[in-house]
């Protein structure tokens, strides 16, 4: 399903910010089997799609390590930021805090500052200046503390050229949270943001750990939080918040293990709880060609389950409030923002 098999919503064509999106993972069928060819090995787009098909976390992991398999060189990383900057643009996205992942490249023994220049530089001569990017450098968790340290080292490093934030996804089962404070509190140190994935497949005690050890001021998914009401009123109340991807949630299967069933429909997800709770929550696309979706098509799936014009709007406004944008910039784009929905009398 993509977002043109799917009606409008009243957010598409206002500005729009997106926040938790990994590089790696807007890695289309088409660039796949590019990439490929690059590297020796022989692929159709079929071929890239019936791998693109899994059934649970673990699964999507495999695919995951599979397709970055293919970025050996900057150039490989090149081709895939521009074209996930022409998808961003077609979707009037103004502003996008892009996950990479360093932990990736590093476990490669690949040259972290080398294929960022290239990202960065790709970034530059495509956007056109209607779209403006920072990045947040993404730790494995299942890499261990040592590999995550390197990973803040050089998130460090690179602030200058645009790193604003550290984080850390993977299998949040494979190692205690306490183990990756340091890396954590040395990104902070050195002025990075902070955000973790959690209460993806974990309980509500990895949401809580991620914020109250880590040092977390967003946490990746955290549905949860579904399941801890006292939990939610805290984070409420802290404005932690919560970056919502409900396709990848469904694809994963990680919704239907919240809710302990088999299966789960979009109607399950909380983000509609979340919003009507107060929590500070935004709509994103996580890794949108592997969950075949892009953020059009994510207001259009939240819009199904019945949230309001003005609850997508709420969601739209949000991600603007919670990027990591100096406050001067941050008010431009909220009054940009405001202005284009009244134009289009929607406020």
């Amino acid at each position: 399903m993509t977002s043109t098999t799917l009606p409008p919503t009243i957010v598409a064509d206002l500005p729009k910010a997106e926040l938790h999106l990994h590089l790696e993972g807007s890695i289309r069928p088409e660039t796949a089997v590019e990439l490929a060819a690059r590297h020796g090995t022989k692929l159709t787009s079929d071929e890239v799609i019936a791998r693109y098909s899994y059934r649970d976390f673990a699964g999507f992991i495999d695919v995951f390590k599979w397709i970055t398999s293919f970025l050996r060189e900057p150039e490989d990383y090149a081709l895939i930021t521009r074209r996930l900057f022409e998808e961003l643009l077609r979707q009037n996205v103004v502003y996008a805090e892009i996950t990479v992942s360093a932990g990736v490249m590093l476990r490669r023994m690949q040259n972290v500052g080398a294929n960022f220049a290239a990202i960065v530089e790709t970034s530059r001569i495509v956007s056109f200046n209607r779209l403006r990017a920072a990045w947040i450098f993404d730790a494995v968790r299942q890499f261990g503390p040592t590999a995550a340290d390197e990973v803040a080292r050089w998130a460090v490093q690179l602030q200058n050229s645009g790193v604003v934030a550290f984080g850390m996804g993977g299998d949040e089962f494979s190692a205690p949270a306490v183990n990756f404070r340091p890396a954590f509190d040395l990104a902070r140190s050195q002025g990075l943001r902070i955000v973790c994935h959690a209460g993806e497949i974990g309980g509500p005690e990895s949401v809580r750990e991620a914020v109250e050890i880590l040092g977390a001021e967003r946490i990746g998914h955290g549905i949860a939080v579904m399941n801890d009401p006292a939990l939610a009123e805290s984070l409420a109340t802290r404005g932690v918040v919560l970056e919502n991807c409900p396709s990848s949630n469904l694809c994963t299967g990680a919704l239907a293990k919240q809710i302990g069933k088999p299966e789960a429909s979009l109607a399950d997800h909380p983000l509609r709880q979340f919003l009507e709770r107060g929590l500070a929550t935004t709509l994103s696309t996580d890794d949108p060609a592997l969950f075949h979706t892009d953020l059009l098509t994510e207001y259009s799936r939240a819009a199904s389950p019945g949230l309001s014009d003005k609850q997508l709007l709420q969601l739209a406004e949000q991600s603007f409030h919670a990027a990591f944008l100096p406050p001067l910039d941050k008010r431009k784009y909220l009054e940009d923002f405001s202005n284009a929905a009244k134009t289009r009398g929607l406020l």
